[in-house]
């Protein structure tokens, strides 16, 4: 219970939790912002704009904090971003079809959501419920994949 207890509360999972927060602000703030701009309309070309903000912000803050990335050479810029894209990517269209779905199935757009004090719109529900999935895809993908560590010849992984 203790080691599954660190696995999940250690401070590279609290970190992406934190900057994954911030990256769905980031994402919602330009949705919003677009969605205003464009009357409501072509909300997956906003939700694309959205998209390109937060994962831009999403590199930067996963590389530097959270996996503690500190190199930024041709050689390890070459291997990273590439493979954090097409992992981004995958989750674009999770996040694409899932909205898609929210308003053209759902009718979520039609929709307000009053939490008390706060009042959303149901665009902007929709993408916090994806956006909780797609947090999670993501961390796997980089901490698996994107910023996994080498091994050392002794088998201990790199600090």
């Amino acid at each position: 219970m203790k080691k599954l207890l660190h696995a999940v509360l250690n401070k590279e999972t609290v970190t992406y939790v934190f900057f994954g927060g911030l990256t769905t602000l980031v994402n919602l703030v330009v949705f919003k912002v677009f969605d205003l701009f464009f009357a409501g309309k072509w909300y997956l070309l906003t939700n694309t704009i959205a998209w390109i903000a937060a994962v831009a912000f999403a590199y930067v803050t996963n590389k530097l904090f959270v996996f503690e990335s500190k190199e930024w050479t041709f050689a390890v810029l070459k291997k990273e971003i590439p493979g954090f894209l097409s992992a981004r990517i995958g989750s674009y269209f999770v996040e694409q079809g899932g909205l898609w779905c929210f308003v053209e199935l759902l009718h979520f757009d039609e929709k307000v959501f009053d939490f008390r004090l706060l009042q959303l719109s149901g665009k902007i529900v929709a993408k916090l419920i994806i956006g909780v999935v797609v947090v999670v895809l993501n961390y796997l993908f980089s901490k698996f994949v994107i910023f996994k560590k080498k091994e050392e010849t002794n088998g201990k992984e790199d600090a």
